[in-house]
């Protein structure tokens, strides 16, 4: 049970902490996101623990991604890693916004290199197929 009320407290934490960055005030984001002020309240408070479909509204308000939420909230597990994606996730200068767009370019990018690779190995003449 008190893990429960700590994943109310760190998504609310959370929250809080993404509104302030983004210097919205309580009431900005609760008309922002369509949740009412009191219920946000209680969210960021950690007593109340906030389903899927708010925590969207919240991202929306926030322009955050909703998965950046999900995350925090436990409900989808930590994406995949490696030493760049850690390093901008840990990144407290960025907003989530910002370390959104830099995964997805850097992912984007992985991507087409990939796509690439076996076009590059078919005009090697060093390279021998198995």
């Amino acid at each position: 049970m008190d893990k429960v009320a700590d994943l109310g407290r760190d998504i609310g934490a959370y929250i809080r902490q993404q509104r302030n960055t983004a210097k919205i005030s309580l009431r900005q984001l609760s008309k922002l996101a369509g949740v009412s002020n009191p219920y946000l309240s209680q969210i960021e408070r950690g007593v109340r623990k906030p389903s899927a479909e708010i925590l969207q509204q919240i991202a929306k308000g926030l322009r955050i991604s909703a998965e950046a939420l999900y995350v925090q909230a436990g409900i989808l597990d930590v994406p995949a890693g490696g030493p760049v994606p850690d390093a901008v996730r840990a990144d407290t200068a960025l907003s989530e916004r910002q370390k959104q767009v830099l995964l997805d370019i850097y992912e984007s990018f992985r991507r087409e290199n990939r796509a690439a690779e076996p076009a590059e190995n078919d005009n090697d003449p060093d390279f021998s197929k198995e």
